[in-house]
């Protein structure tokens, strides 16, 4: 996973110390032929790093991978004409991190390591403990944290999935088997009905393979592409949709969690609850949206350990909305139906 706001970071930090070595060099040396290649070879590096992170977007792996080596070759050549650009090494480590596996992070984690460690060693005035110690317990630090969060981000993104199976192939195939069960049941008695089944279930299933070709591409839900949010709702709970206020402009994600929230909640009524009607509310309110979801079906004791709100389904929109900052409400009374209410700051 791309992190936006670090790899900022992360390149204004190269910056920072590529003009920071290249002050030092200048403050304390003359102008004579090494510094003046120092600062050529530094140029350079500058330019390969800016080079690669501009059209990053636009490279290969492959093409990536020589970028990088291209970046190390450059560096190792300055830093033995100008060994205080060794501090270059923080970034650079950053880089091997996103592009290397494990195997091969461990190995420039281990030659840069030894490259900052000589460097120490040179430029100390007498030799001490901490200039092996200092470099090898930053370089292990900054694997440690970096494997955590790459940890992290493969849990979020598995349960990002699961929450999109769930809302997408398996409501589909819940949806389809009923369906099918339906039409097995009128099949003799009434065939033209059983057909109508049959024919619900065939447009049930391609909707839903175009939300998993969607899912798969990583887009937006099959109902939102080309319209809006309220008229997505229309379509999925026609004649029992209403909209309070002026639509305004949301973000993407949002209007996608508020979709999936709807058809989990609507899928549970139809499914679980036997509701006959189910009413769906969108409302944009001055400083956040909400989504009402009311349905007359059977109802459910939250307190029960069996209750729906203990599975999957209420969890993952729950996690949907908490992840935008949001709230999600959940009313219901045996017999007497079930209320969902999603609101999601503007």
């Amino acid at each position: 996973m791309e992190n936006v706001w670090l790899n900022r970071v992360m390149n204004a930090g190269f910056y920072l110390l590529l003009i920071a070595s290249a002050s030092r060099l200048l403050f304390r040396h003359a102008l004579d032929g090494q510094t003046v290649l120092a600062l050529v070879i530094a140029a350079m590096l500058g330019l390969i790093y800016t080079l690669g992170t501009l059209y990053w977007q636009r490279l290969s792996h492959k093409v990536r991978l020589f970028w990088l080596g291209s970046l190390l070759v450059c560096w190792l050549i300055l830093v033995e004409v100008a060994p205080s650009f060794s501090w270059c090494a923080v970034p650079l480590l950053f880089m091997c991190m996103r592009l290397l596996s494990v195997r091969m992070l461990i190995v420039a984690t281990t030659v840069l390591t030894a490259v900052v460690v000589a460097v120490q060693i040179y430029l100390g005035d007498r030799f001490d403990p901490s200039q092996i110690l200092a470099p090898i317990g930053v370089a292990a630090m900054t694997i440690a944290v970096f494997l955590e969060i790459r940890r992290a981000g493969v849990l979020l993104e598995r349960e990002r999935l699961s929450r999109e199976i769930h809302d997408t192939i398996a409501q589909g195939l819940t949806s389809q088997r009923m369906l099918l069960q339906a039409a097995e049941r009128v099949w003799d008695n009434d065939p033209g009905k059983a057909r109508d089944y049959v024919r619900q279930a065939e447009r049930a299933s391609g909707e839903y393979l175009e939300e998993a070709r969607r899912f798969v591409r990583d887009l937006a839900p099959a109902a939102l592409g080309g319209q809006s949010l309220a008229e997505a709702l229309s379509e999925l709970n026609p004649g029992d949709f209403r909209l309070e206020g002026t639509p305004y402009p949301l973000d993407p994600a949002a209007e996608a969690a508020l979709l999936r929230i709807a058809q989990g909640a609507l899928a549970n009524a139809r499914e679980h609850a036997n509701a006959t009607r189910v009413v769906v509310t969108l409302s944009y309110l001055p400083d956040a949206v909400s989504l009402d979801v009311v349905d007359d079906g059977a109802g459910f004791d939250l307190d029960a350990p069996s209750a729906p709100g203990r599975g999957y389904g209420l969890k993952a929109m729950r996690n949907r909305v908490a992840e935008l900052g949001g709230t999600l409400v959940v009313e219901s009374v045996p017999g007497e139906g079930t209320a969902v209410a999603a609101r999601i700051p503007a």
